[in-house]
């Protein structure tokens, strides 16, 4: 990262993963501080996507969140805010957002999420994403991948409670070393993962650590290759 925040890069970078599903984290949305832009909108275009956003932080005009990308057919599940902590009300509200898509005649559940800094925060919202609201919901009847920014390390409580219940698409794919995503100039922790319920096969994944990646954003991107019927998505 080098300190400018330009939507063009990020779309570059995308385009040469030739990714059909993006999620996207810290998106804004009509902000001063990056010139009034619709990130989501602006990325999407480059891309030839459609987007879904959800603003975890709304103030007045500005907005800032999560977004997913698709130039799948999709369609807006739910989206919403994730539990905080009672006692510390001035943390950043954080949120999760439920795309479905349809490839090859299958539909794939997909959620995007950033959780918190806080431990006990993370821990609270790892419970939610898990519980039927979200994974755990009814609704989630099809194969689905839950991905993001989790600030959350292996060895972490909230990393090991949806490890307990969902698969690391790391595992999978045999990844042994490599994987850490932040910091992007020099990356030293796995914060950023993609996890997968049933029916979900994991082709292959890997961290994209180009010139350009370093540059477009503080965490370098995964790029996951995953399988729900008779070809890839």
């Amino acid at each position: 990262m080098d300190g400018r925040v330009s939507p063009d890069r990020v779309a570059e970078v995308i385009a040469a993963s030739g990714a059909d599903l993006v999620a996207l984290q810290e998106v804004d949305v009509g902000r001063a501080r990056t010139g009034g832009l619709d990130q989501a909108e602006t990325i999407a275009r480059r891309l030839g996507m459609d987007r879904h956003f959800h603003p975890a932080l709304h103030l007045a005009d500005e907005r800032y969140g999560d977004a997913i990308l698709t130039r799948l057919p999709s369609r807006l599940v739910r989206s919403g805010i994730l539990p905080g902590l009672v006692n510390r009300p001035g943390l950043e509200p954080r949120g999760a957002l439920w795309v479905e898509v349809t490839a090859n005649g299958r539909t794939l559940q997909v959620f995007n999420t950033h959780l918190g800094l806080s431990a006990k925060e993370r821990m609270a919202q790892a419970k939610a994403l898990l519980g039927p609201d979200w994974t755990g919901s009814p609704d989630c009847v099809s194969p689905f991948v839950l991905m993001g920014d989790f600030n959350a390390i292996p060895q972490s409580a909230a990393y090991r409670r949806l490890a307990a219940h969902l698969v690391d698409a790391r595992r999978i794919a045999g990844q042994k070393s490599g994987s850490a995503t932040f910091p992007s100039r020099w990356p030293l922790l796995r914060i950023d993962h993609v996890f997968v319920g049933p029916e979900v096969r994991v082709r292959r994944m890997e961290v994209v650590r180009t010139p350009l990646a370093r540059r477009a954003s503080d965490h370098l991107p995964l790029l996951v290759e995953l399988e729900i019927g008779p070809a890839a998505v």
